[in-house]
């Protein structure tokens, strides 16, 4: 009698103190030491999930590597995905060294990205902060598929578009038509305004990658934080994602520009389920 492979999944909430808000994400563990599963094993699960982020990751020689899927393509940084990936080798993989270190690394297509864990159940993502410039270009789809309000100002990260409102009202009221959007070359749309509670609002579009809105989006702080502390006069931000589900982040600028500027974001983890996939 032959035994059919499977592999553990987690799918879990990341940003958020509550089940059922911040971001879903699903979490593989691939137990073998650097050995993947092939691209299109990962692809297909990440589209069964059907979740906005599936990560994988392996152990390696010097700590881990992780991997993003959404449900139709590999992308180059997921913020909430690592988040809940590292909550997974911390809490409930029982990884050798997860209870003798409150930090670990992960290898990435964005380089090397750290995760610690605080006595508070906060988790903190250390990722590279982007480089805006203002929009050259503007791609006539991008505010056509926004509509709303006249923005103030547009840019352009390394991956996404960046518009700003006046207000977080503003925010709520867009109500985008993702045919329009889907058509503008970036990974997604990051909009933004003040906040009314916290230092700055946002939402996060992304029917290029497969995610009309994204929940809540780490990565998308990257550009965000940037932003705000520069607006601002801070380097430490509080900052809340106007999704349906909603999220709730810590934000923290640090570096130079010689050794590079980097962006803390923290946020909780809550467990949603813990399941067996068979391959």
């Amino acid at each position: 009698m032959t035994t059919t492979p499977s592999l553990r999944i987690y799918q879990l909430d990341a940003f958020t103190d509550t089940l059922y808000k911040g971001n879903p994400a699903a979490v593989v563990p691939l137990t073998d030491q650097n050995q993947w599963l092939t691209d299109v094993q990962m692809q297909t699960i990440a589209a069964e999930n059907n979740l906005a982020e599936t990560a994988f990751y392996v152990r390696t020689d010097t700590g881990y590597h992780i991997r993003w899927f959404t449900p139709t393509v590999e992308i180059d940084l997921c913020g909430h995905a690592t988040l809940a990936t590292g909550y997974v080798i911390f809490f409930l993989e029982n990884q050798p060294d997860s209870t003798t270190t409150d930090a670990m690394t992960f290898d990435s297509r964005s380089g090397p990205l750290k995760v610690c864990r605080s006595d508070d159940g906060w988790l903190t993502l250390d990722f590279p902060a982007d480089v805006l410039q203002k929009a050259a270009v503007q791609p006539p789809a991008l505010l056509a598929g926004l509509g709303g309000p006249k923005p103030l100002e547009i840019h352009k990260g390394k991956t996404d578009f960046m518009v700003v409102y006046a207000t977080q009202a503003d925010i709520e009221s867009l109500e985008p038509d993702f045919r329009e959007l889907v058509t503008v070359p970036a990974r997604g749309v990051i909009v933004t305004a003040p906040g009314t509670d916290v230092d700055f609002v946002s939402r996060f579009f992304g029917p290029q990658s497969g995610i009309d809105e994204d929940p809540v989006t780490g990565s998308a702080h990257t550009t965000l934080a940037p932003y705000w502390a520069n607006r601002l006069g801070k380097t430490e931000l509080v900052a809340r994602q106007l999704s349906a589900r909603g999220g709730y982040l810590r934000c923290k600028l640090h570096g130079t520009e010689e050794t590079g500027r980097r962006v803390d974001i923290s946020g909780q983890v809550q467990v949603y389920l813990k399941g067996e996939i068979w391959l």
